[in-house]
């Protein structure tokens, strides 16, 4: 009982201090946490998972290393308070147009080729975070050939 107090007070004495940059309705971050939970899902996090991870956020947002780190910090200390993707999905589904909705499913299929393999888990994450923000089987893996054949090309 007396940690829960000190611990109240020391919140209240820094409060506003170090504040995530991104919201909890910020595309941005819950983009960067399903890509998160993508890159971990299969047990395995490659250096070109993680690598690949950080181009797709800094290409696709515009985004200075720094703040494509700042990101990734706060989008994996997300994911991992996360109990489930919805969280995620129904801030995309509600921010984002269908383009956006689009695209965010291309990025998760970027991240999971970026390995060479696909492994169940991951194709799994992509299918329930496409249906959760309204993309149809059809365009999933429409996208999904369409990264596959880009990522076989620069091979």
């Amino acid at each position: 009982m007396l940690q829960t107090i000190t611990d109240w007070i020391n919140n209240i004495a820094h409060a506003g201090e170090g504040e995530d940059k991104y919201g909890s309705d910020d595309p941005k971050l819950s983009v960067a946490a399903i890509l998160v939970h993508v890159i971990a899902v299969d047990g395995v996090v490659t250096d070109d998972e993680k690598r690949r991870l950080r181009e797709v956020l800094a290409s696709n947002y515009g985004l200075t290393a720094e703040e494509t780190e700042q990101l990734v910090e706060e989008a994996t200390v997300r994911e991992d308070d996360a109990v489930d993707l919805y969280s995620f999905t129904s801030v995309l589904k509600r921010e984002l147009d269908d383009a956006g909705r689009h695209k965010v499913v291309e990025s998760m299929w970027e991240i999971v080729f970026a390995d060479g393999e696909v492994s169940e888990f991951e194709d799994n994450v992509v299918w329930r975070v496409a249906e959760l923000i309204g993309i149809s089987t059809r365009d999933r893996m429409t996208l999904r050939h369409k990264i596959e054949a880009k990522t076989k090309g620069e091979s």
